[in-house]
């Protein structure tokens, strides 16, 4: 393993965030040396989607994620999940065609609120670093600035045999302190509407909250809080949406989750987290550090794993998933949205998320 490592390749047994670690400087590309030639390893391969700049990783056992470089999006993580030869299954849901326009898959959600008016997006990614140990780890690492630069972003995207990890390091080289908000989506296919749900967050807090809004979101935040189509059996008072409180500060905003296994046919969208309210104390419940879930279709669960976010999202489409395409998905991931995270002049603030399984 080279010295120059950006995130240790045994994330998923150990905390990434005492290990992740920026490179001291940006690779600048130039125009007559293509990324392949300054970036290519063994199992990271990068090409062209159209006019699109990609990166497709691969492990020793065959799982691989392909990733637009531009804005950050994996387009498609497919991890080995039965023994046999062709045993892998898409795990992302995404629209488009894949060169210019492409909805769903996996993004980072980064925002600087700091200041009144509409917030700076991080976007406009460049290679900046890649690695790899021959065998069973490979990552990218992405780079941007805001315009000032005085907010440096890295975004690490590594590939195991059972996971993948995405990572962000945000420093903040100005003078004074940024309040950020933030995100890592991820559009999770099941087989059928019916059969998906999650389980692991029972004890939980939640209260009903739009997703951050992003370029690669399937439903918008305004579509994801709309009331789904009323069902044939709507006038039994079966009704599937529940109460939206907009004021989070308010208690009756705020609901535990009771069930063990929250069943995803029906349209929602939550953040589970404690409450902004709870987190002034000294001492307060957290919610828990992952979830898993759970597609009866495909027998197949994956876990969500955060780490230095303090929020999970979940939003399912419901009714409106027919409009994008014949497979079932939820939008869910590692956040921190209800409460800006505030990063002082000189410091740095990391975060990660990983999805792993244990079907083989």
């Amino acid at each position: 393993m080279a010295s120059h490592s950006l995130l240790s390749l045994h994330l998923p047994k150990s905390s990434p965030l005492t290990l992740l670690r920026a490179s001291s400087a940006a690779t600048v590309q130039s125009p007559s040396e293509s990324l392949e030639e300054r970036f290519g390893r063994k199992g990271i391969k990068f090409s062209d989607s159209g006019d699109v700049p990609i990166v497709e990783l691969t492990v020793r056992n065959g799982s691989s994620l392909r990733l637009r470089i531009p804005d950050g999006i994996v387009t498609s993580y497919k991890p080995k999940v039965y023994w046999k030869d062709d045993g892998f299954e898409e795990v992302l849901h995404t629209i488009g065609d894949g060169a210019s326009l492409v909805k769903g898959g996996l993004g980072l959600v980064l925002n600087d609120v700091s200041r009144d008016g509409p917030p700076w997006s991080a976007s406009e990614w460049c290679v900046k670093d890649s690695d790899s140990d021959s065998i069973d780890a490979v990552q990218v690492e992405l780079s941007c600035t805001n315009g000032d630069g005085s907010l440096d972003i890295t975004y690490v995207i590594s590939l195991y045999p059972l996971s993948m990890a995405t990572a962000v390091i945000v420093q903040n080289n100005g003078t004074e302190s940024r309040k950020l908000i933030s995100a890592m989506l991820s559009h999770i296919k099941f087989k059928s509407r019916g059969g998906s749900g999650i389980q692991g967050l029972r004890g939980c807090s939640y209260c009903s909250h739009p997703p951050l809004s992003s370029s690669f979101g399937i439903l918008s935040p305004s579509d994801a809080m709309e009331p789904d189509s009323p069902g044939w059996f709507s006038f039994l008072g079966s009704s599937s949406q529940e109460k939206v409180i907009t004021n989070i500060d308010e208690p009756e905003a705020w609901k535990v989750e009771d069930n063990m296994y929250i069943v995803l046919k029906r349209k929602l969208s939550r953040v589970y987290t404690a409450p902004p309210r709870e987190r002034l104390k000294r001492i307060y419940n957290t919610s828990p550090s992952k979830y898993q879930t759970i597609d009866q279709g495909s027998k197949l669960g994956f876990r969500i794993i955060r780490m230095g976010y303090e929020d999970f999202y979940i939003g399912s489409p419901g009714s409106l998933s027919l409009n994008y395409g014949n497979d079932y998905f939820i939008c869910t991931g590692s956040a921190s949205m209800l409460v800006p995270e505030t990063l002082e002049p000189g410091d740095q603030w990391r975060a990660a998320q990983v999805i792993e399984h244990d079907n083989l």
